[in-house]
């Protein structure tokens, strides 16, 4: 059973990487009757769920959320009782599942990002994870009247994972409302930007800065026109939820 801690007034689960990618493929096995949502932390999504009730709603759903953000990390360390074990980029983690899926036969399908994009990654990755069953993709551009026809197709797929980046909140929100159509998927699993990265448009910070917990200045430092206003409101606020709401553990994995 994995500990859950209270950091900046969300609750994260005390888990490594590979632990992450062990539950992957044992949420497989048990052939669960609807998906579990896999969701991410950091300081945006802390500052996030701290603002707007409806994406703190969607984001309490999740049966499993993991800390995408170093910020979050340092937060458990100095103000709870669990620290967290490490932070688990979903960049990085993307690997793990990945090399986890081959080994166990798990079907992975891309959703998000431009037609461009994840036609992109979707080819990279299939080519660096051969062993993969992958079962399809669908670009970001949709409407809520689509939903019920891109879940029917992701169902009829096979798919066991679905990457979800659509980007926050919508993610999150797409999520919650379509888990009810998506039968036999295992795992609904937020990833943000991820298909950016995989298609090599985007480029991760240094290993060094990645520890210090400066990937965010060094996103900012390539993106400023896109980034500054979202980190200049975001950090702040984030920084303060983390010292004044931080704290509670507890020992169970359901919500």
């Amino acid at each position: 059973m994995n500990k859950r801690v209270k950091v900046g007034g969300v609750f994260i689960d005390c888990v490594s990487r590979a632990t992450l990618a062990a539950m992957m493929v044992s949420d497989r096995d048990a052939q669960l009757t609807k998906p579990k949502l896999v969701f991410s932390a950091n300081g945006q999504s802390v500052s996030m769920a701290a603002s707007h009730p409806e994406f703190a709603r969607d984001y309490r759903a999740a049966e499993i959320c993991h800390a995408d953000g170093m910020s979050a990390v340092f937060a458990s360390r100095l103000f709870t009782r669990s620290p967290l074990p490490e932070r688990i980029s979903t960049t990085d983690f993307f690997h793990d599942a990945a090399r986890s899926a081959e080994r166990h036969g798990l079907s992975f399908y891309f959703l998000g990002g431009t037609a461009e994009t994840v036609t992109a990654a979707y080819r990279a990755a299939k080519r660096q994870y051969p062993g993969i069953k992958w079962v399809g993709y669908r670009d970001g551009y949709f409407g809520v009247e689509e939903e019920a026809d891109i879940c029917r197709a992701i169902t009829q797929s096979g798919a066991d994972v679905v990457w979800v980046g659509l980007g926050r909140p919508v993610q999150e929100a797409f999520c919650v409302r379509n888990r009810h159509r998506l039968k036999g998927v295992t795992w609904l699993k937020t990833c943000g930007g991820l298909f950016d990265f995989i298609a090599g448009r985007h480029i991760r910070a240094p290993r060094w800065v990645q520890a210090l917990g400066f990937e965010w200045a060094f996103r900012l430092f390539l993106e400023p026109r896109r980034l500054m206003k979202r980190y200049a409101t975001t950090i702040p606020h984030a920084l303060l939820l983390f010292a004044r709401q931080s704290g509670s553990v507890v020992d169970d994995v359901t919500r």
